[in-house]
């Protein structure tokens, strides 16, 4: 049969077809990342009406990714881990398969979780014209939120590692790393400080993007600081 097919058929079997669908899907796999974040940035510029909130956000989905993917290597295919906990020995290596599921599910759900959060602060940030009150206003009316919803996933995919396959396994520890890292590390502790380290620049739209996507940049306005404490109770 393979003889009859256009071309040259030079090895088949098991080996060779994992090999053309590793070639297959990873070969393209670096274009298709900088499609979706560049397609998020561009959503995500329109909704935020700001360039710089845009890019942090999906900078910090990679790294929620990039870490997921980094313990899924030390546990499994280093072994860092893996027998201590579930009794199984270094395997390696990680199936061709599981980072790009690992990928496509933290992605998506580290960018709901960065939608929830920065669209408060925006809400915020519009209502008082300050960047630290709308931090400070955003962690404290969706942290909870946020939190919760991170937790009640995390206690999924951790149930998933009692599967009996390795593969099953490693998917959920790469999935439950993940998105806990990402909702506490990432969403609660760099996203927030980025946000009052950038302070005015948070909301810089160039005239021309704004035109293109047709929305109203940020009107232009003074950055109040924190009201503390004290000074609440002084005045």
């Amino acid at each position: 049969m393979a003889h009859a097919l256009p071309g040259r058929v030079w090895v088949g079997g098991g080996i060779a077809g994992n090999a053309d669908f590793v070639n297959a899907i990873y070969g393209n796999f670096p274009l298709m990342i900088a499609l979706i974040v560049l397609l998020t940035f561009l959503f995500l510029v329109r909704a935020f009406r700001s360039v710089a909130l845009p890019l942090k956000a999906v900078l910090m989905n990679l790294v929620s990714v990039g870490a997921a993917w980094g313990i899924m290597v030390l546990v499994w295919q280093d072994g860092y881990g893996s027998k201590a906990l579930w009794g199984i020995a270094a395997t390696g290596g990680i199936d061709s398969w599981i980072p790009l599921i690992v990928f496509a599910f933290l992605f998506g759900l580290s960018m709901d979780y960065e939608v929830f959060l920065l669209s408060r602060v925006r809400e915020e940030y519009d209502a008082t014209g300050s960047t630290e009150q709308s931090v400070v206003a955003g962690i404290g009316r969706i942290g909870r939120l946020i939190t919760g919803a991170a937790l009640i996933l995390f206690l999924a995919f951790v149930s998933m590692t009692s599967g009996p396959q390795t593969e099953i396994k490693i998917l959920g520890t790469g999935l439950a790393a993940g998105i806990l890292l990402d909702a506490t590390v990432v969403r609660m502790l760099l996203v927030p400080s980025l946000v009052v380290l950038f302070g005015k620049w948070n909301w810089w739209l160039p005239t021309r993007a704004a035109g293109v996507l047709r929305v109203s940049g940020p009107p232009a306005r003074s950055e109040p600081r924190l009201i503390g404490v004290r000074e609440e109770a002084a005045s």
